[in-house]
């Protein structure tokens, strides 16, 4: 009876084999134009996470991570008495905390007020417009922010004069960096947010706005029962992927803003990795750091995720 059995079930994968290998064999270009990316989070994603190991390791360049002495969970034990750890990381939590407060609905706001537009041809100057810093490197951004701020010759000052107002240094002052860096990154990267919720704004079924028009709704009733409802899906799973990212702010996007006179409101996390894991090579150490944030991103996606599906549905697994 066991004999039959077992030469059914053989039959049985070796039918699911060759139905998988046709399958792929009809899409195969698919495929093949897939491989790129796979490749590309196979080699840079997921093959460096094994060098997570050596946030619990004494880790020498030299003997690599096999010769490397073992020494459990004593780097995140000095990680969390270091006399400056807790104000790199309220200072990455408050910057954290203002993008997605203030950053992230701005994409949101812009892409509303675009589709209020009726000239195709000024919608779409404005959207290329807005779109354009995006390109822009973090480099050449902080230039041109350096230069309006400038005490001596910037646009802001020069208008602050014109007021009776004393020139300020605002790159020199500890307050005013963490609002740089958020009025910065608005400029930067709020059009490329817009285009995805235009593309969400543009599947929306216009019968449903020509009801609402016949039942009295105008346009500010419109956005409220029909276009942000329709945009929840797109605005949840976009929201779900920014805070898993909430103490990864980004290495680039501060360094090039930081001086000796606003660090101690600037540092965060990353840029402190850089100095302590790059230039004083405390490779263990600041290992430990990026796995702490990456444990934070993931408590964080999972209960967003949680709280997202039982809220409004939508979560993204």
């Amino acid at each position: 009876m066991a004999k039959p059995l077992e030469a059914g079930r053989i039959r049985l994968v070796s039918r699911s084999r060759r139905q998988l290998a046709s399958y792929m064999w009809k899409y195969k270009a698919l495929y093949v134009m897939a491989l790129p990316g796979v490749l590309y989070f196979l080699l840079f994603k997921y093959v460096p996470l094994a060098g997570s190991l050596i946030a619990f390791q004494n880790y020498n360049i030299f003997n690599g991570i096999t010769g490397s002495e073992w020494v459990g969970l004593e780097h995140f034990r000095k990680m969390f008495e270091h006399y400056d750890f807790l104000r790199i990381l309220k200072n990455t939590l408050l910057i954290g905390l203002y993008d997605t407060i203030i950053a992230f609905p701005a994409p949101i706001v812009l892409a509303l007020l675009l589709n209020e537009l009726r000239l195709v041809f000024y919608k779409r100057v404005l959207q290329t417009i807005v779109y354009m810093p995006h390109f822009l490197s973090w480099v050449v951004v902080s230039g041109i922010a350096i230069g309006i701020l400038s005490p001596s010759a910037g646009a802001v000052n020069h208008f602050l004069g014109w007021l009776g107002i004393e020139p300020v240094y605002f790159l020199g002052e500890e307050s005013y960096i963490r609002s740089i860096l958020i009025s910065s990154g608005i400029w930067r990267d709020s059009g490329y947010g817009t285009i995805i919720y235009l593309a969400a704004l543009a599947g929306i079924n216009p019968d449903l706005y020509e009801a609402a028009e016949v039942d009295g709704a105008g346009r500010w009733r419109q956005t409220l029962a029909i276009t942000l409802p329709s945009l929840l899906p797109t605005i949840m799973i976009l929201f779900l992927l920014h805070i898993g990212k909430f103490l990864d702010f980004g290495f680039e996007r501060v360094i090039v803003f930081l001086n000796p006179l606003n660090t101690e409101n600037g540092e965060i996390l990353d840029t402190y990795i850089y100095k302590a894991g790059l230039l004083q090579q405390q490779y263990s150490y600041t290992t430990a750091m990026g796995l702490f944030k990456s444990v934070v991103g993931l408590v964080l996606v999972l209960i967003g995720n949680f709280f997202s599906r039982k809220t409004t549905g939508e979560s993204l697994y």
